[in-house]
């Protein structure tokens, strides 16, 4: 198996023109070159259903003093779920001390209400408060508050948004969690972390050589990622609140794939250091290196199982790329087990957080985002392009996120684990890839 010789094959290599088994050595992922864009995130919303939740949001008693309205960040948040349908509250505005006609909403056909207040505080800081209703029973569903600067304010409305979706739903939101993912804009590529929704981005990383692969650590504090900046693959740790970086793989060759233990104490990587491609552990220091799979297979992509103790990796053992299961003690602790049947292509696999359900790219008519039922061995086709790369679970598993081609534009894409929901997230004008979904920060 011919490996990677140069950063320049990887850059300017496509999927057209590069063989299966050379892709997914490459860490599962290309390049395109694209114009510069330096935009917010743009979402569009399809496949949602009929039965969408009514919900009127009005404005906060004195958000008109703050430089952005939260309840916009908060109804936004609610229709990008595909679950919730936001009633026009007019110019109303309503505080929690007031006692709201909850009758009134009800003819207007919502069923919820949510209204709020907000006080400043010393030092720019400012305390939200929200209070929920339910229209249709006639009862205070309860409500939460939040502390911010004016600065964070977009926080504060991911975390009533949250909120309202837990006591709506039952289920935890996750507005609040952030994303990665890598742009190129002319000759440069940058590591950006932005909120769930794509807004309010940020650039953790700048560099002339690609930067692929990064993934969040289970505290949603380092993200480690594979960076060129040296002419060859290298894995970093990189501390997002400091800046602060450490090399956790350069061994020679190739270095690449890191995937977080459950625990946050150990990566899995791929390395090439004895010729061919193997997966190995160390901590998350760099320190006690040591391999795991010995065979003379490419295996590359390791992903912890929820429980840590096994791992789904990729390898060709077989003939033809194919998700497995090894103990993550190597597989000098009992043979690895062949997990996907259904198609004869499939790679980058994906534990959903309830440890599941497996999200894994296949060959299948183009490169699509399937979803594996790990008790039932059911199968169901997720998307409907052929371009699909680097799937990422949100922190709740209700949605993945993945990177694909939607006519002439790179764009990334989520959606719902059933299908119902999709999103389509992109920068104008510019080339986005290899994103990864953060953690639930507490």
């Amino acid at each position: 198996m011919e490996l990677l010789k140069s950063k320049y094959h990887f850059v300017k290599a496509t999927r057209a023109l590069l063989s299966p088994l050379y892709l997914f050595v490459l860490f599962g992922t290309s390049f395109v070159i694209s114009s510069p864009s330096f935009a917010q995130m743009q979402i569009e919303i399809s496949g949602v259903g009929q039965s969408l939740y009514p919900i009127a949001v009005t404005s906060f008693v004195a958000e008109s003093n703050l430089p952005s309205k939260v309840t916009d960040v908060v109804r936004s948040d609610l229709a990008n779920t595909g679950k919730f349908f936001n009633i026009d509250p007019g110019s109303t505005v309503q505080g929690i001390s007031d006692n709201p006609d909850l009758s009134f909403w009800s003819s207007r056909r919502a069923q919820a209400l949510a209204i709020g207040d907000v006080k400043p505080l010393a030092g720019g800081m400012f305390e939200i408060t929200y209070r929920l209703y339910d229209t249709v029973k006639k009862e205070s569903l309860g409500g939460t508050t939040v502390q911010v600067s004016n600065q964070d304010l977009r926080r504060a409305g991911h975390a009533i948004a949250d909120d309202i979706v837990q006591r709506l739903t039952g289920e935890r939101g996750i507005f609040s969690t952030r994303l990665s993912y890598i742009t190129k804009n002319n000759k440069q590529y940058q590591l950006m972390i932005s909120d769930s929704d794509g807004q309010n981005s940020r650039v953790a990383l700048t560099s002339i050589e690609p930067i692929i692969s990064p993934v969040w650590s289970p505290d949603g504090k380092n993200v480690a990622y594979v960076s060129f900046e040296t002419k060859k693959p290298v894995v970093y740790v990189h501390e997002l609140a400091t800046g602060k970086r450490i090399v956790l793989a350069n061994q020679k060759g190739n270095n690449s794939a890191p995937a977080w233990s459950p625990d946050g104490s150990k990566l899995a990587i791929s390395l090439s250091r004895d010729g061919n491609t193997q997966i190995y552990s160390l901590n998350a220091d760099g320190s006690n290196l040591k391999r795991l799979t010995a065979g003379s297979a490419v295996d590359t992509e390791p992903q912890w199982s929820k429980d840590g103790r096994s791992i789904y990796f990729t390898s060709d053992r077989g003939g033809s790329p194919q998700i497995y299961r090894m103990n993550s003690d190597g597989e000098t602790f009992g043979n690895a087990s062949r997990v996907t049947f259904k198609h004869s292509y499939a790679t980058s696999p994906r534990i959903s957080p309830d440890g599941k359900s497996l999200a894994y790219i296949a060959r299948s008519g183009g490169y699509k985002l399937q979803l594996l039922d790990l008790r039932t061995g059911e199968v169901i086709g997720l998307t409907q392009t052929n371009h699909d790369e680097t799937p990422s679970f949100a922190a709740n598993g209700k949605f993945i996120l993945y990177a694909t081609r939607i006519g002439s534009r790179n764009v990334l894409a989520a959606v719902s684990i059933d299908g119902s929901v999709k999103q389509t997230l992109s920068i104008p004008g510019s080339d986005v890839r290899e994103p990864a979904w953060g953690p639930f920060m507490n």
